[in-house]
């Protein structure tokens, strides 16, 4: 798989070969979507606001941080927040599952048991949005809802929708699997907003009024097996550094230690969604994301530290949502 990403993004040839497939997914994607709008499938909706934080490409690009900054924000507002998730890499059956400090990401998926940890705000996974949104305002009185992906989830209606997006951009601007797009890069017109993770992609004309960005802000770093937080890493002379990610695009990990003035002896790269070992955590100091921290806690030695970053994201956006949020508010 992760040779597959690479050739999207490094424009390789060979991907040509699935041009059959990615035709057939644009037929199926297409008219699913037709369905749903000419009502045909039913879609529903709760008494809530919902806000959907998604991406047209594969992989992860910082819907998460985004999510979380997006419920503080809103929390901070007086709202009753809660965020829904698919619950990605767990192996949870039954549904709809709020998600507690005692489930293992193992059960939940790590970007869920990541955003209960990080939020004050009921967290609960379900494949089935629109029944998962329901539950959280009946059990929860929320409303407003966060959804973390599910842009293409069109059994669910939305209020307000977020494209997230990093410095890959569109890749080879390909339908999957000849490249990583779940839908056509015009449906970026369509959505209220595009958060670039980063610097906007220059190869990308988004309108000035629905274009918004958000910086990766590092806060502190954290014991994986202790908890011990410290604003800089206590390093010991002559030990060996070693730097894993498992996420959407390792690198962006590994060159936010490097602008942070730290040297890593060796860099490992996992997939997204990594389910991790014992015998993946090298000797020595190790640095990861929070997101890998999660799923190694229990097996971490007492070197093993991740980096706590929240998504600096500029105000525009907040400015979007509130007036739209206050806009429904007076059609009440």
């Amino acid at each position: 798989m992760m040779a597959l990403q690479h050739a999207w993004y490094e424009n390789k040839k060979w991907v040509w070969l699935f041009l059959p497939l990615s035709i057939l997914f644009f037929c199926i994607s297409s008219v699913r979507r037709a369905l749903y709008k000419l009502g045909v499938l039913a879609s529903d909706k709760p008494n809530a606001f919902i806000i959907i934080v998604g991406n047209i490409t594969v992989g992860g690009n910082g819907k998460t941080p985004t999510v979380i900054a997006i419920a503080e924000h809103l929390m901070q507002k007086g709202y009753r927040c809660g965020v829904l998730s698919r619950g990605y890499g767990g192996s949870q059956t039954s549904f709809p599952h709020f998600v507690s400090a005692a489930d293992e990401p193992s059960l939940v998926g790590d970007e869920p048991k990541l955003m209960q940890h990080r939020l004050s705000c009921p967290v609960v996974i379900d494949p089935k949005r629109a029944r998962g949104a329901k539950f959280l305002v009946d059990a929860y009185q929320c409303d407003v809802i966060i959804c973390d992906d599910g842009l293409q989830h069109y059994a669910l209606e939305r209020d307000f929708e977020i494209v997230v997006m990093d410095g890959r951009g569109l890749g080879n601007a390909k339908l999957l699997p000849m490249g990583p797009l779940r839908e056509l890069p015009s449906r970026l017109k369509e959505v209220d907003v595009v958060l670039f993770n980063g610097q906007p992609n220059a190869a990308l004309t988004i309108a000035e009024d629905k274009l918004a960005t958000m910086v990766l802000e590092p806060n502190q770093w954290v014991n994986v097996n202790t908890g011990e937080k410290c604003a800089t890493l206590p390093v010991i002379d002559d030990q060996v550094a070693t730097a894993i990610a498992g996420i959407g695009d390792p690198n962006r990990f590994f060159i936010t230690l490097s602008k942070m003035g730290i040297s890593c002896d060796k860099t490992i790269a996992f997939p997204d969604h990594y389910a991790y070992q014992l015998k993946d955590i090298p000797k020595g100091m190790v640095l990861m994301t929070e997101k890998d921290a999660v799923k190694c806690s229990s097996f971490a030695h007492d070197n093993c530290w991740y980096l706590q970053v929240s998504g600096n994201i500029s105000a525009n956006i907040y400015q979007l949502i509130d007036n739209k949020l206050k806009l429904l508010q007076q059609q009440v």
